[in-house]
């Protein structure tokens, strides 16, 4: 009962996950209707530089635990930071016991034992693969993934943490009392131990139940990532990037270079990135984000060392032009 009353929900596994999953997904041939119109936008954008993310991909066994060596953030580029600082023996743990293709076990080998270059590698691929699978859509997907949580949490309201853990994406989750039974690729038995469950919705893993859990933070609560997409009746609206005439049309309304500090916020992020990803001053990045924030068009909060800004839903529904002044 204690873990029950530990149980809490959050929106996303975040966003490295999300792309590594969306890279999985591309190769189910399987896959739901629901992402035919993703998967025809993306797989011709995506070649080579995918690479290395795909050789962590194995066909069979094992799978590598994003979340836990990138972090559940929301920055693509606090990802990589988190990556690039991982001990060793975290990834040691993630990466022993992958079944990799013959061709890639020396680099394999490499990435385990530090090599940075390897790392700096992933780092580049995770970056370019999230570009085209994840961050014109993110937006979106973050609202659905939004959407889904609060739907978890006015269950919970309703009829406790036992009503969600019965209704909870049947039947690959099945409820028996006191046991949470998970359709999962490997057969074993979890002991919460007092730690608590957060429950999270995805994106890009359906079908697939993840439960992921740090593997040297025994006392952080693992986290099981729920497919937040059910059939395929989904509207297809989810799968439209931001289109020339919305990009004109928002820089009209706060000025070319405000109207891409929203756009380069639309997911998370840093003053430092901001200012490295649109070729800016620090000051002036600081400038125009304290003029957003003003407008209630972003929120700022400090993560750590770094600042992080995101969208608030009145920024969300402004870039996604939802609203006649846009």
């Amino acid at each position: 009962m204690e873990d029950l009353a530990r149980t809490r929900v959050a929106t996303t596994i975040g966003v490295a996950a999300e792309t590594f999953d969306s890279v999985r997904l591309l190769k189910d041939r399987d896959a739901s209707l629901t992402f035919r119109r993703w998967r025809v936008s993306v797989q011709s954008r995506l070649g080579e530089q995918a690479g290395p993310l795909a050789a962590l991909m194995p066909m069979r066994g094992p799978l590598i635990d994003a979340m836990s060596l990138m972090g559940d953030t929301a920055s693509v580029d606090e990802a990589v930071d988190n990556f690039m600082a991982a001990p060793r023996a975290l990834m040691r743990l993630e990466l022993e016991n992958l079944a990799f293709h013959p061709s890639h076990r020396s680099w394999a080998r490499n990435l385990m034992d530090g090599d940075r270059e390897a790392r700096l590698q992933v780092a580049a691929a995770l970056r370019a693969c999230h570009s085209v699978t994840v961050a014109p859509y993110w937006s979106r997907v973050r609202s659905h993934l939004s959407e889904v949580r609060s739907a978890f949490v006015s269950t919970m309201a309703d009829g406790g943490v036992e009503r969600l853990f019965t209704t909870l994406c049947g039947p690959l989750v099945r409820w028996r009392p006191p046991v949470l039974e998970v359709a999962h690729r490997h057969d074993e038995d979890i002991h919460l131990n007092g730690r608590g469950l957060v429950i999270a919705p995805t994106m890009f893993s359906t079908p697939q139940i993840q439960l992921l859990s740090p593997p040297l933070d025994p006392d952080r609560a693992p986290t099981l990532a729920v497919p937040g997409l059910s059939g395929t009746s989904l509207d297809t609206a989810l799968w439209e990037g931001v289109g020339q005439s919305a990009v004109q049309s928002l820089e009209h309304l706060l000025g070319r270079t405000r109207a891409a500090v929203l756009r380069a916020a639309d997911g998370g992020c840093s003053t430092t990135e901001l200012a490295r990803r649109l070729n800016i001053s620090p000051a002036t990045a600081s400038h125009h984000t304290t003029v957003l924030r003003n407008a209630h068009l972003i929120t700022t909060r400090r993560e750590g060392k770094a600042v992080l800004h995101s969208l608030t839903s009145l920024g969300i529904a402004l870039l996604e032009q939802r609203y006649p002044f846009a």
